[in-house]
């Protein structure tokens, strides 16, 4: 690396095996390996975007923050989610993306090594965020329970020192799929008023629920509001990638500072793509519940034909894990062997948390496939694993 802050981020390893998979050109491959999916977007935000390619506002820096009617939309569906009242023109700040704004908001609350805590396994792209805006991860295991992720609540209070200045959660999470329970948000609020730190919280599939239960936004729990920066997007619920529109929402205090970071970071968001994602969240059909549905029996399909492997069911979003190491694979091998001889792309998480925990996993993607095309998953794991 030719610059220090480089040097303890590596890479996330879906671009090489997405690489991999387009080079190879085989239709029959099974794409598990990148957080894509099929589904269609709502209607209401096609149409948006089709009429916007020809507005002259929708080509423009301006306005910088983001336009009107999506800053309005975005606070107004964290209002109705966590029932605290949020200024769309104080609080809000739209970014490119998702993971814009989640840099965005560690560029404007850290100082170098201020510590921010963090789930094993974590999505790679997170943490690597916390290292380039100066921030040290500190890690708190997902320990498997019941066949499910549960967050070891000891060590999350273990974690908090007099540097933590950030508590960085999603839920439901990427790799692993756990949605944290009443029990957990509230030891994760306890963690986070006691040190004075923020909550920083990606709720990018907060919907994408399995369990039946209804959403928990850590903004709603007492004294939360305050202390909560909620980092939204149209990417995963609304099933629309290629917009890159997010949205950043909490105090107005940070907010002023997250802006001015946007503004000197990205500078502004995608003209042409905000009014597709204000229609998106405002659409009287969003699509959320029937998407979930469809995922859930393809999550369903893949834990059922490998249930005598050592799986860890998720209870939300759009991936899940399998220890590899318990089968006698490094994840990389797995990896390899399972793109050579059973024809599924997959990444391993390594770099997506501790090596002893992270460092054990392959992550399947369920979003992207279809039911029929996974039907003879465990034939393939069979060919590429002997198991």
């Amino acid at each position: 690396m030719t610059v220090s802050r480089l040097k303890d981020i590596p890479g996330i390893g879906v671009d090489k095996m997405g690489q991999a998979a387009d080079d190879a050109g085989n239709s029959d491959m099974l794409r598990l390996e990148n957080l894509d999916t099929d589904l269609r977007p709502p209607e209401e935000a096609l149409e948006a975007t089709l009429a916007a390619i020809g507005r002259d506002d929708a080509n423009s820096y301006l306005p910088f923050l983001g336009t009107n009617d999506i800053r309005r939309a975005a606070t107004g569906r964290i209002s109705a989610t966590t029932g605290q009242p949020y200024d769309w023109n104080t609080q809000c700040v739209i970014s490119a993306g998702g993971l814009s704004g989640i840099l965005n908001a560690l560029l404007a609350i850290l100082e170098p090594g201020d510590e921010v805590i963090i789930t094993d396994p974590a999505y790679a792209g997170l943490l690597n965020r916390i290292r380039l805006a100066g921030g040290v991860p500190k890690l708190v295991p997902l320990r498997v329970v019941d066949g499910g992720w549960r967050l070891d609540l000891e060590e999350l209070r273990r974690a908090a020192s007099a540097r933590t200045r950030a508590v960085l959660t999603m839920s439901p999470s990427m790799p692993t799929g756990i949605v944290h329970t009443a029990e957990e948000w509230n030891a994760i609020a306890e963690v986070v008023m006691r040190t004075g730190a923020f909550l920083l919280h990606d709720a990018a599939m907060e919907r994408l629920l399995y369990t039946g239960k209804p959403v928990i936004h850590p903004a709603s729990l007492d004294g939360m509001a305050e202390r909560t920066i909620t980092v939204g997007c149209v990417s995963k619920e609304y099933r629309m990638i290629g917009w890159r529109v997010g949205w950043t929402v909490g105090p107005a205090p940070i907010m002023a500072d997250i802006g001015l970071v946007s503004l000197t970071n990205v500078v502004c968001q995608v003209g042409i793509a905000m009014p597709g994602a204000a229609a998106a969240i405002t659409a009287k059909d969003d699509g959320i519940a029937t998407a979930t549905a469809t995922w859930k029996a393809r999550r369903d399909i893949i834990l059922q034909a490998l249930s005598d492997l050592p799986v860890v069911r998720p209870d939300g979003g759009w991936s899940l894990l399998i220890d590899t190491a318990e089968l006698g694979y490094s994840p990389v091998e797995a990896a390899r062997l399972l793109f050579e001889k059973g024809r599924i792309a997959a990444t391993p998480m390594t770099g997506w948390g501790s090596a002893d925990i992270a460092g054990r996993y392959l992550r399947f993607v369920f979003a992207n496939e279809p039911t029929e095309r996974l039907g003879d998953i465990r034939e393939r794991l069979r060919l590429a694993w002997q198991v």
